[in-house]
């Protein structure tokens, strides 16, 4: 395996554990073993973001630029008024 095909590896990996950990959190009725679960959410979380950024540095991802702040604004007015269907 390449480098990059190890790193793609890695951050699957941390997204399976990711929606994992946040099942498991929901559906635990100790709360003690709840809150560990989030801890390691939550660190699963940092550790994508870690992969991804890095990643990113190699080039095996693309640049996204960063959107306008009208574009932000904008979207956040259409989809701020929707509630969620049930």
């Amino acid at each position: 395996m390449t480098d990059q095909e190890h790193m793609t590896d890695l951050i699957f990996s941390e997204k399976k554990m990711s929606d994992n950990y946040s099942i498991w959190a929901s559906e635990c009725t100790n709360v003690k073993l709840r809150d560990t679960f989030l801890t390691l959410l939550n660190q699963s979380h940092k550790t994508q973001t870690d992969l991804f950024s890095t990643a990113q540095q190699k080039g095996w991802y693309k640049q996204i630029p960063q959107a306008q702040a009208d574009m932000v604004q904008q979207a956040y007015q259409q989809f701020s008024s929707q509630t969620p269907q049930c």
